[in-house]
């Protein structure tokens, strides 16, 4: 099972934890950033997909500023993050160029992903940017957001951009070798986990227990943050991240550390809850031409296929598709809000700029975010 889930993965999410990037405090550990980087060129050359989402950028400040000790006011905490963040993003970069590839820093909170514009619009950045070869390194924006900071050590943000991308698995590299039935170092009869269902409730009752002195994020912050990419189809592992080449061991199908599993495929997750949202905003009345194509062929919806639209919506809002006698034929999420919509009826992509003034895609509905109506 491990090596049919990782060895086929082909866009993965990997997370690592703030002892790891910034060796237990000490500044950025420059050597395991090269380590990780030269790994992920192993799986791009492979025709691997990776996005890095990396912790540290508050422990890099602290010792830029000269703190030997984590403070507990917020705001110095959100003031390393903003120095700490600089050396992190040099760091990525240097080592990434040195194996010939491009990186991007993003910075991210969770209002970007609850929000659904703010969601296609760093959806549609990070897979642009991975279309170009670049691998996009990922934290979250303490600098101006305080969840990360307070509670997960990137665990959680890195299951929501696995969620984002629609990733195939999530790798979280941490300072333990994986979940432990209980913890090893007060029960000698714990026994490790090498498998199990994400979501598990049991999973969540052996995870208790803080994270390091350095990062904030337990155990079970790691099994929450699996049950979460489990539900867009991504299965996950959590290793140890100093363990010798194991992106590399994973991605060829060998068992190291904890092993998620996800229960639902991906694309059923996501299909599924389109089709399930009862809270359709608006809707977009299509000519036979293009419901003939959405059924028969399943590609994207054109707005030259839109004869009218219904309601008010929002870039993002998952709106029906109906033909000209009101039957819903299909549901997806909108890449124009509905003023913008009814402008590009019946008009080509290459009329969008000339009408909007910008064009955010050539198509009204993405191909991958549209669930045809079976019944």
């Amino acid at each position: 099972m491990t090596k049919t889930l990782l060895q086929h993965a082909k866009r993965i999410v990997v997370k690592v934890g703030s002892s790891l990037v910034t060796n237990e405090g000490r500044g950025l550990d420059e050597s395991a950033i090269a380590l990780w980087c030269d790994q992920i060129a192993k799986l791009r050359a492979d025709g691997r997909e990776v996005i890095m989402v990396s912790s540290g950028a508050i422990a890099e400040g602290m010792k830029r500023l000269g703190w030997a000790t984590r403070p507990s006011a917020i705001h110095e905490l959100q003031a390393a993050a903003a120095v700490g963040q600089m050396g992190l993003a040099q760091m990525y970069e240097t080592k990434l160029r040195e194996q010939g590839l491009g990186s991007a820093q993003v910075l991210l909170t969770h209002a970007d992903l609850a929000d659904r514009e703010r969601y296609l619009n760093a959806k549609s950045t990070l897979l642009t940017l991975l279309k170009h070869g670049v691998v996009p390194v990922i934290n979250e924006n303490d600098t101006v957001v305080i969840d990360e900071i307070k509670f997960g050590d990137n665990d959680t943000l890195g299951a929501l951009v696995a969620n984002l991308v629609e990733a195939d698995a999530y790798v979280i590299l941490t300072d333990q070798k994986g979940l432990f039935t209980a913890d090893p170092r007060k029960d000698p009869l714990a026994k490790f986990v090498d498998r199990a269902k994400a979501g598990d409730l049991a999973l969540e009752a052996m995870a208790g227990g803080a994270g390091s002195s350095i990062g904030r994020g337990g155990m079970l912050t790691k099994i929450l943050a699996a049950k979460r990419a489990a539900g867009s189809g991504a299965s996950t592992v959590i290793a140890w991240g100093r363990e010798p080449d194991a992106l590399v061991r994973l991605s060829k199908g060998e068992a190291i550390g904890t092993l998620l599993v996800a229960q639902t495929q991906k694309n059923q997750a996501r299909k599924q809850w389109m089709m399930d949202h009862l809270q359709l905003r608006g809707a977009v009345i299509v000519d036979a031409g293009a419901v003939n194509k959405l059924q028969k062929v399943g590609t994207s919806l054109l707005p030259i296929g839109m004869t009218a639209v219904e309601g008010d919506f929002a870039r993002g809002d998952v709106i029906a598709i109906r033909d000209d006698q009101g039957h819903e034929i299909a549901r997806g999420l909108a890449n124009y809000a509905s003023a913008e919509a009814r402008q590009l009826c019946k008009k080509s992509s290459s009329e969008f700029e000339k009408i909007l003034g910008y064009m955010a895609e050539p198509e009204m509905i993405h191909r991958d975010n549209l669930v045809l109506n079976r019944s």
